[in-house]
């Protein structure tokens, strides 16, 4: 199982998973108005804000076990 990065930044509220480590990993997913990522029974699940309604759904789940996740600010 390889290793991936998921990364938070709390200030732009951005999201993005990358195959690896960061530097020169490719970017897998992104998304934008995330107040938040959880930290579940063994996964990391990314919420992100509704535009048209403001709910927060959750539009993501990677596995805790072979994710290393960063907090920016």
């Amino acid at each position: 199982m390889n290793m991936q990065t998921l990364t938070f930044n709390s200030t732009t509220k951005k999201v993005q998973l990358l195959s690896g480590s960061q530097g020169d990993s490719k970017v897998l997913e992104t998304f934008d108005n995330v107040p938040t990522v959880k930290v579940e029974n063994g996964y990391y699940e990314v919420m992100q804000k509704l535009e048209e309604t403001g709910g927060v759904v959750p539009v993501l789940r990677v596995p805790i076990a072979n994710t290393n996740m960063t907090i920016q600010k």
